[in-house]
């Protein structure tokens, strides 16, 4: 009976080779093609079918923001491109097809930007590449190069992704569209890119926003009266929304747009290691910075460690070898979190706009800050189903890109209306400042340029009430008293204790070190200059007299009852 079972076992397999043997070779073929499309359909995370069934019409762009926003009644409520529909190009129906179409071809227009060199306060140089509306629209070529102080035209100040400079496609598609709407345009290039070489030891990182700072406010003291935007992409973006955080209302920038960015770059690490095709994104993302590491080696032999820069194999090992050990991290994922900009998004005091695609292969959708967005009334966040990685192709042709035109029209709508933020300046440090606090420190009277007056507690810790004339606080006997004046020397505000005061011509004293200078003499000057500013502050200064001048007071009756003691 087994060995009958066996028979039909072997009869069974023969007539299934019999029947395979029936199909001619073009079917096998064809189902090996099919299944080969299947996986690159899926893999490449294509929607042509999709789209073909929607009937080529798109996905609506997605709006998160406050519903108290008043930059989305006033500015994004009329946006067209903000509140149409997204179609990818239909040849280029994947997020990974657009991102790689846009970095080896991108279809960029042809111009020439000016070059600048910017050099910063640490003796770094920047690359800063202008195109002004000039010359775009064929002005003659001497004058259309001239830009007065007193000029009005709006300023971008563009600020590219990693290893990405002013060449880059989308850079170049972005300057252009802006240049064409009769706004001049300058590209602040990152340290060692650009064809600029490395002149400090100082490199730029995904939180970097030193440079950022310098140029803004650098291009504001030249152009006063011009209002200046700033548009990141990617990196640049993440470094763009970083600084509108550290700043708050003490930044020129009038408006700003975020594209693609990494927001929360923990997430992101973890996210680009997670596929093998978002591997295949973080390597070449590492040859990119081998490549910049390349252009500067004696620098990063000096600074890092050149060995394990050239044997990195991921984004991760880089930033371990080479970033970490030039910024004084003590952890990639230290630097990670500290550079992130998702922690700065609820002090952005700039109307800002931001894009993102949900199906970017580089920045997820996982680390977009979408309730930090909608908990701030000056950022609308705008999210679109298809869009890769900084492209966003429209048109059959993909000739343009659609976060450019959005970005166009959400600018020129803003500077239309009266929504652009006006800078105002806060007289202490925000969550971050380039510059030390100018206050002294000494134990005495403290000098500074500001013409306020509080009251400092033993501890240390300001007890102030800020308003629009002066600062009063309600001080404790014991406190210290700061006495803060307007226009004084840098050579006075940065002594450790208060000088005497000279004395008449032709009398020289000599007075000994530990013995104490008259507390009323810079007393009497702060005096003079707020009397003149608020009559009712009398009671208030006649205060702080006679808490300046207890010491003498102290000594003198001390005196007295010393002697009435001896007697």
């Amino acid at each position: 009976m087994a060995i009958s079972d066996c028979g039909d076992g072997a009869s069974a397999a023969a007539l299934l080779v019999r029947a395979a043997y029936a199909f001619p070779p073009s079917h096998y073929l064809l189902a090996a093609l099919l299944l080969v499309a299947v996986f690159l359909y899926n893999f490449l995370e294509l929607h042509l079918l999709r789209d073909v069934f929607g009937g080529l019409r798109g996905d609506p762009v997605v709006l998160t923001f406050d519903p108290a926003s008043k930059i989305y009644e006033g500015v994004v409520s009329k946006c067209r491109a903000l509140h149409g529909r997204y179609l990818a190009t239909p040849w280029l129906a994947s997020p990974h097809l657009q991102t790689t179409f846009l970095n080896f071809f991108g279809r960029p227009p042809t111009f020439s930007y000016r070059r600048q060199l910017f050099t910063v306060h640490d003796g770094g140089t920047l690359a800063l590449d202008w195109l002004l509306a000039s010359d775009v629209a064929g002005g003659p070529s001497e004058t259309s190069r001239v830009i007065y102080k007193d000029d009005t035209t709006p300023l971008v100040v563009v600020i590219p992704g990693l290893t990405s400079d002013s060449s880059s496609a989308y850079v170049k598609q972005l300057a252009y569209s802006m240049a064409s709407n009769g706004w001049n345009v300058v590209v602040s290039n990152h340290r060692g890119l650009a064809g600029i070489s490395i002149t400090s030891d100082c490199f730029y990182n995904a939180g970097w926003t030193e440079d950022v700072r310098e140029v803004i406010n650098y291009l504001h003291q030249e152009q006063p009266k011009a209002p200046l935007f700033a548009v990141g992409t990617s990196i640049g973006a993440n470094i763009l929304v970083k600084y509108l955080g550290e700043d708050g209302e003490n930044t020129p920038v009038a408006g700003a747009a975020s594209i693609c960015s990494p927001w929360d770059l923990v997430v992101c690490d973890r996210f680009i290691s997670r596929k093998l095709v978002q591997r295949c994104y973080d390597k070449a993302l590492t040859i990119g910075l081998k490549g910049y590491a390349q252009l500067h080696q004696p620098t990063y032999t000096r600074l890092a460690n050149w060995e394990g820069i050239r044997k990195s194999r991921s984004v991760r090992d880089f930033d371990n070898h080479a970033t970490c050990l030039v910024g004084k991290f003590e952890t990639v994922d230290t630097y990670y979190r500290r550079c992130s900009s998702v922690s700065y998004v609820a002090n952005v005091s700039v109307p800002l706009l931001c894009v993102s695609a949900l199906d970017d292969p580089v920045c997820t959708k996982e680390a977009i800050p979408w309730d930090e967005c909608r908990a701030n009334k000056n950022i609308v966040l705008a999210t679109a189903a298809h869009g890769g990685h900084l492209a966003f192709f429209e048109g059959l042709t993909a000739h343009r890109l659609w976060w450019v035109r959005a970005v166009r029209e959400f600018l020129s709508v803003l500077h239309n209306s009266s929504y652009m933020h006006g800078q105002k300046k806060t007289h202490g440090p925000g969550l971050h400042s380039s510059l030390e606090s100018s206050i002294d420190k000494s134990p005495y009277v403290n000098i500074m340029g500001d013409g306020l007056i509080s009251a400092v507690t033993n501890d240390g810790k300001d007890n102030e009430d800020i308003m629009d004339d002066q600062t009063f606080a309600d001080a404790e006997p014991d406190n210290t008293l700061t006495v803060l004046e307007r226009n004084v020397s840098s050579t006075e505000a940065n002594t450790d204790l208060v000088h005497c005061p000279d004395h008449s011509s032709g009398e020289k004293e000599e007075i000994h070190k530990e013995t104490t200078c008259d507390p009323i003499s810079p007393l009497r000057k702060s005096v003079n200059q707020l009397s003149r500013r608020q009559g009712r502050s009398m009671w208030l200064l006649a205060y702080v007299a006679i808490v300046t001048t207890w010491p003498l007071l102290g000594s003198l009756v001390f005196s007295i009852f010393k002697k009435k003691f001896r007697r």
